[in-house]
C-alpha cells in the first residue's frame, strides 16, 4: 500500500538494546496493522512511529534522559484507532484528529501494552500534540517526543495541494 522507505540512516542505527525495549510492541499484531494507516504522504503510521521512537532513543541516551520512556512512547504515540485521512464524517474542530487522537492512542495502549505504560509514558503520548493538547508536556522525555514527532513530520511541506487535510478540512469535490 505505501512506498515506504525508512531512510537508512534511521535503520543503520537500531541496536539491539532498542529491538529488546520495542520488541512487545512491533511483534503487536495490533500495531502492525498500523502499517495501513496514513500518516503523513508515502509513509504510514507504523513508519512514522518508528522513525519517532529511534530518534527520541537516541537523543534521550545522548542527554541521559529515560530512553526506555523515550522508545516506548514514540513507538505508542499514534496509537490511535483508525485510519484518520480515510474517514469521510466530518467533526467540529476541537473533535477532528489532531486533538482526540493523543487520547485515543493512550487509551488503546494502555489497553494492549498495560505493562510498558507508566506515568511518564502516558505524559510522552497523552501531551505528543502541545500545544494542540492545550497542557503542556511534564517530562523532558515528553517534550522530547514532541519536538521529535514535529521533526519527522515535516515532510508534509514536500506537498503543498495536500496540506489542507492536515489542518482539519476536506477537500471540495468538483461538480461538472
Amino acid at each position: 500500500m505505501f512506498n515506504e522507505m525508512l531512510p537508512v540512516k534511521i535503520l543503520k542505527n537500531i541496536d539491539e538494546e532498542y529491538i529488546e525495549i520495542i520488541k512487545p510492541i512491533i511483534a503487536n499484531k495490533e500495531f502492525i496493522k498500523r502499517k495501513l494507516y496514513h500518516h503523513h504522504e508515502n509513509r504510514s503510521v507504523y513508519g512514522h512511529s518508528l522513525m519517532v521512537s529511534l530518534k527520541s532513543y537516541h537523543v534521550a541516551k545522548k542527554l541521559g534522559l529515560d530512553y526506555k520512556a523515550a522508545a516506548i512512547g514514540g513507538l505508542l504515540h499514534d496509537f490511535y484507532y483508525k485510519d484518520w485521512q480515510t474517514e469521510e464524517e466530518r467533526k467540529p474542530l476541537l473533535e477532528s484528529h489532531g486533538f482526540v487522537h493523543p487520547k485515543e492512542a493512550l487509551e488503546n495502549s494502555k489497553k494492549i501494552f498495560p505493562n510498558l505504560i507508566d506515568k511518564k509514558t502516558a505524559n510522552i503520548i497523552k501531551r505528543h500534540m502541545f500545544p494542540l493538547t492545550f497542557i503542556p508536556p511534564f517530562y523532558y522525555e515528553s517534550w522530547l517526543i514532541c519536538f521529535i514527532d514535529k521533526y519527522c513530520s515535516l515532510e508534509v511541506f514536500k506537498t503543498p495541494k495536500e496540506w489542507y487535510k492536515y489542518v482539519g478540512l476536506k477537500k471540495e469535490e468538483k461538480n461538472e
